[in-house]
């Protein structure tokens, strides 16, 4: 099927504007990213995919609140060739890498994230706290492949969070009250969850904070997220369990101080 699949391929072309505005405030929203057609076309093949990978089978009223916010299926570019074609798709990459101000970037691992009807809230949290390389050189790309509306469960960031550690807080209960608490001191700005259609993206850095909603509506909510980050990066030291589990899972074979860039990281090709 790959060689029927879009190959996505052309470049998707931002502003300077855009650049800067990610990089103050460490987020953003880009609109048609993938086209509608292109989006179809990739929908059944990401749901072949969950369906086949997913290891999910309890109620949600049997799991806990990581459990509850959504279906977590991870890595599938090196588990199937047609998705393959889309967490490598060149114009993905080169928005991270342009975001990013990157030559290049590599692929740290990519997820379908599938918030099901009453699924619950994805707590409060900052994605490279799991994370063994530099977080400000890292970025993910959230891409919902329905329209979904605020109801269903969208991002909500919080401005200018993306240039460190702000809490070792693992995503869960406790992390959603130590930075409710912390937005509410400082008075954060955050950003106002808004309807999305399908292919369009949101872009975040890896120290990002950010959540979502429940959802409280009768649709699913399907999303692929990939996350990038540039392809000059070396290993860290990990200081937490959940950096030691990533690195022996997404950066397998290497030690601190390694460039990262094993099997499972390959380099992006750009769009010309």
């Amino acid at each position: 099927m790959t060689a029927l699949l879009p190959r996505l391929d052309d470049r998707y072309n931002l502003t300077p504007e855009v650049v800067a505005d990610y990089q103050k405030n460490g987020h953003v929203l880009l609109r048609g990213v993938a086209a509608p057609d292109e989006v179809a076309a990739f929908r059944p093949v990401v749901a072949s995919a969950v369906a086949r990978f997913n290891r999910e089978s309890r109620p949600l009223e049997e799991r806990d609140t990581y459990g509850k916010a959504f279906l977590q299926v991870m890595n599938l570019w090196s588990e199937d060739a047609d998705m393959r074609r889309f967490v490598l798709a060149a114009r993905f990459a080169s928005v991270a890498a342009d975001l990013l101000g990157a030559e290049s970037v590599r692929i740290y691992h990519d997820q379908a994230l599938v918030k099901e009807p009453g699924g619950g809230h994805t707590p409060w949290h900052q994605d490279a706290i799991y994370w063994p390389i530099d977080g400000t050189r890292c970025v993910t790309m959230w891409m919902p492949l329905v329209d979904v509306t605020p109801e269903m469960g969208v991002m909500t960031f919080v401005d200018g969070s993306n240039t460190g550690e702000l809490g070792d807080e693992a995503i869960s209960d406790d992390s959603e009250a130590h930075f409710d608490g912390l937005v509410s001191r400082t008075g954060a700005a955050l950003s106002v969850p808004v309807s999305m259609s399908a292919g369009d993206a949101t872009f975040h850095g890896g120290w990002t904070l950010h959540k979502a909603g429940g959802n409280s509506s009768e649709m699913t909510r399907e999303v692929m997220t990939v996350i990038y980050f540039a392809s000059d990066l070396t290993v860290q030291t990990p200081t937490n369990e959940p950096q030691r589990r990533d690195l022996a899972r997404w950066l397998p074979g290497l030690v601190p101080g390694d460039r990262a860039a094993s099997e499972l990281n390959p380099v992006v090709p750009t769009a010309a």
